[in-house]
């Protein structure tokens, strides 16, 4: 990896950190107001409604991923006139499936809340009423995701990040603005289905003006076989995926409570906020991986192995201050009742989340390399056996079992994806392990005096403190010795780039 190309991932993962970092603050601050609002129940049915919303869009079939590969090797080819046909037929079956996708989950809503959920009676009408209003929802996600692919195939993350800024961030604001209007959930969902409804015009607009051959529609179903073709193993990875991520709320909600889902969705939403760092990277990546395919052998391997790196040295500090000091964070964020009832489980997660935060790259190379049927192989492997586990552990352990079954799921797709890409590469294990033995050792040491301190030292202010130096030598030991040349030309690059996007150029 060298330094131009260095610049070009730091310069796209900077603009997708900030595209997923700010509304992580927003939710932060919000999430303890929408709480209070609605109450631990509602707010566990609206959490339910957002993972509902998050599958059913597996009936984008992949083809929003694979209009962002096609339409990028359109470009690199300088054929411009194919990117109307890839995206035009991309939108087409998106819309048809999209509606497909609504008629489902308005059929199944009965069922689901009436029989599948524990949701006490008083709230049967309101569930209802929510999950109707999600299903008109899907077609317009589904068509957005093409339409976004435009931008991203042709590394303008810039744009891309510009909307999904605000509307990711009136997901969290505008409950607490239906709350002020006295509106019911429903009705808070009907606000965030009107953004979404912008945030897909934005994308059109913008496509257009990058490509102005969009303008007339140009779809082919005689290119969807092509387009499905990748896209197909990507839709079946898209199923079993939200599947293993989410089963353990439903499973909570049918075996425990709603009120439970509330207390595990909270600090699940913590740690999931945590990929926006391994999900920016993954994002600058596939392009290039796409790029170099699988004949550059050396150059994959090194930008490989940086990425794993920079991810360890970047994200592990931050999740292991987290760990530490899970209880004061949630007693100061959401309260007493939920730093009692959810201290172990956040922790369990972060430890889980550690280990997880690494398989995105792995799954990016993976896909890049025109291997996306590895990753659904995969999945359709482990997902009996993970539902037999998440159902022993949440039965027995409650929450706590639910995010240990997290951590399992975690530490296992993990290490698999990692042996996998390092085959795909010709990678030795052996080489891999060498090369980042000493981050793993530092973390290591850094955990250890981050728990001695905390439980060494009784007042917030000198653990504040003592945290603060320990990462400062954790920073200094890192720059002086764990980074090569490249490594510090390639964060250096980032710099620049911060300060000119704050000033707006």
């Amino acid at each position: 990896m060298n330094f131009i190309s260095g610049r070009l991932l730091a310069r796209n993962t900077l603009f997708n950190l900030i595209g997923l970092g700010l509304p992580l603050v927003v939710a932060v601050v919000t999430i303890p107001f929408i709480i209070q609002g609605l109450g631990i129940e509602r707010f566990g049915l609206l959490s339910l409604a957002w993972v509902v919303l998050g599958y059913f869009a597996i009936f984008d079939l992949g083809l929003g991923r694979a209009t962002t590969k096609f339409v990028a090797e359109a470009l690199g080819k300088g054929e411009e006139e194919q990117v109307p046909r890839v995206v035009w037929t991309a939108v087409t079956i998106q819309v048809l499936f999209g509606l497909l996708g609504a008629i489902v989950l308005a059929s199944i809503t009965p069922l689901l809340v009436e029989r599948i959920l524990n949701i006490p009676p008083a709230l049967i009408k309101e569930a209802k009423d929510t999950f109707y209003l999600l299903s008109l929802s899907i077609p317009v996600i589904l068509v957005s995701s093409s339409f976004r692919g435009v931008l991203e195939a042709a590394q303008r993350f810039d744009l891309v990040n510009i909307v999904r800024v605000p509307s990711s961030t009136l997901t969290f604001l505008l409950p607490l603005v239906g709350l002020f209007l006295g509106f019911n959930l429903p009705g808070i969902v009907a606000l965030i289905l009107v953004v979404r409804l912008a945030e897909l015009a934005v994308y059109v607009v913008m496509s257009i003006r990058f490509a102005p051959r969009l303008k007339r529609y140009s779809g082919s179903f005689a290119l969807f076989p092509r387009l499905f073709s990748f896209g197909g193993w990507v839709t079946v990875t898209s199923i079993v995926g939200p599947v293993l991520v989410y089963l353990d709320h439903f499973l909570i909600g049918s075996l425990l409570s709603i009120a439970a889902v509330a207390f595990y969705a909270a600090p699940y939403r913590i740690v999931m906020q945590l990929w926006i760092v391994s999900g920016s990277l993954s994002m600058a990546l596939f392009p290039a991986f796409s790029a170099l395919g699988a004949t550059r052998k050396e150059i994959l391997q090194k930008l490989y192995i940086r990425s794993i790196k920079y991810l360890l040295l970047t994200t592990g500090p931050l999740v292991l201050i987290l760990v530490v000091f899970a209880g004061s964070i949630l007693q100061l964020w959401l309260g007493p009742d939920f730093a009692q009832q959810s201290t172990l489980v956040l922790q369990i997660l972060l430890l889980g989340a550690l280990i997880g935060l690494l398989a995105p790259i792995s799954g990016a190379l993976i896909q890049g390399l025109g291997r996306p049927d590895i990753l659904s192989k995969l999945y359709l492997l482990y997902l009996p056996l993970n539902i037999g586990l998440v159902w022993f552990l949440v039965q027995t352990m409650g929450i706590a079992g639910a995010a240990l079954s997290f951590a399992l799921r975690a530490l296992i797709e993990t290490v698999l994806l990692i042996i996998i890409s390092s085959k795909l590469i010709h990678l030795p294990l052996s080489y891999l392990i060498k090369s980042l033995w000493q981050s793993v050792g530092i973390l290591l040491a850094l955990g250890v005096l981050l728990w001695w301190g905390a439980s060494g030292i009784n007042l917030f202010a000198v653990q504040g403190s003592f945290v603060i130096v320990v990462i400062l030598l954790f920073v200094i030991f890192t720059w002086r010795y764990m980074l090569d040349e490249t490594d510090k030309k390639v964060i250096a690059s980032v710099a620049p780039r911060l300060l000119s996007f704050k000033r707006g150029q």
